[in-house]
């Protein structure tokens, strides 16, 4: 929530501002979390906090609390809380610098909000990004954003939550990342698992995405071109989303992921005591209307922290100068191809 102003602060894995080759050790205090000791403190409490039983549908409550055997759900949810995605996104800010010095560069923007769609075809990608830089909610559309937000403000008038679409793009990426001949090594795979482990996001797509199921394979494949002066292999479009065979094909990566509404509602929804079984509305704890915007900025965290781990894969090396090296000769073998 906008109220949270944490700042990460670097502990470990740095001298004089550069990375030494060890872990990166990064520490974000949530100053907040102070008013929550009396229920969360890690050490033994003077009374028994009131135990959280009534489970909200769409949360992990009664699921982690079945699973764990725990009956104060209090246990689940904290664990289970969105703020967890923090450090990703720390993480996928170091992923961002690693990736920047191999030319790759990643952005988001908010393609739809409830039933509101962006129209952004035909938009240059550094249009497309300033734009989603300067939105609000991330949106490169400024009539769909002001639509948008209108819908998020009925929402929550009215005691609800929206979700949305966001889509990742990594541009600069080359040809080669990931691999076809196993399973767990597909890149398109490792992209999905980790946009999917968000939490509310519930479906994933890759380039056309679902679209291509319905559609003929001449409107879904990209044909293959040569560029003779860039001495390289070109396609005039990019349904694939830059990824065939779970390869990287140097077109950019496009990623789309869905996010079901927040599931704290303010008009709670029926559920059950778990100790006394009686029906109850369910518990209701702080919340957004409408996170995907902040959840769009988590994809790109997590796109870029695989991207960084298919490059250090790809190309290994054990300082900046032997990994840009690996690059640099992996580029020359490219053009003589």
């Amino acid at each position: 929530m906008k109220i949270e102003h944490d700042r990460v602060e670097l502990v470990g894995g740095l001298r004089g501002g550069e990375t030494l080759g060890s872990p990166i050790a990064m520490s974000i205090e949530n100053r907040d979390h102070a008013s929550w000791l009396d229920r969360m403190s890690p050490a033994p409490m003077p009374s028994t906090p009131e135990p959280v039983t009534r489970p909200r549908p769409g949360h992990a409550d009664l699921a982690g609390g079945l699973k764990h055997d725990r009956h104060d759900l209090r246990d689940v949810l904290e664990r289970a809380s969105a703020r967890e995605t923090a450090a990703r996104t720390a993480v996928g800010a170091v992923c961002r610098k690693l990736l920047a010095a191999v030319g790759i560069d990643v952005f988001a923007h908010v393609v739809a909000v409830g039933g509101v769609e962006a129209r952004v075809e035909g938009v240059d990608a550094d249009e497309l990004r300033r734009r989603s830089r300067e939105s609000d909610l991330s949106c490169g559309d400024a009539d769909a954003e002001e639509r948008m937000k209108s819908a998020i403000h009925d929402a929550a008038h009215a005691g609800d939550t929206l979700g949305g679409v966001f889509e990742v793009v990594a541009r600069g990426v080359l040809p080669g990342l990931g691999s076809h001949v196993q399973w767990d090594r597909k890149l398109d795979g490792r992209l999905a698992q980790a946009l999917m482990c968000i939490q509310a996001i519930k479906g994933v797509e890759i380039g056309v995405g679902f679209g291509a199921a319905r559609a003929p394979g001449s409107a879904v494949h990209d044909a293959i071109h040569y560029d003779g002066t860039a001495r390289r292999f070109v396609r005039p479009t990019n349904r694939a989303g830059g990824l065939e065979g779970g390869i990287t094909n140097g077109a950019p990566v496009v990623c789309r992921a869905a996010m079901k509404p927040i599931a704290t509602l303010k008009k709670a929804l029926e559920s059950v005591d778990v100790r006394t079984k009686e029906p109850y509305a369910a518990a209701h704890e702080r919340s957004d209307i409408c996170a995907v915007a902040a959840a769009s900025v988590v994809g790109e965290a997590m796109v870029c922290i695989v991207l960084a781990d298919a490059v250090l894969e790809k190309f290994g090396g054990d300082s900046m100068r032997e990994l840009l090296r690996n690059v640099d000769g992996y580029r020359a073998q490219l053009g003589e191809y």
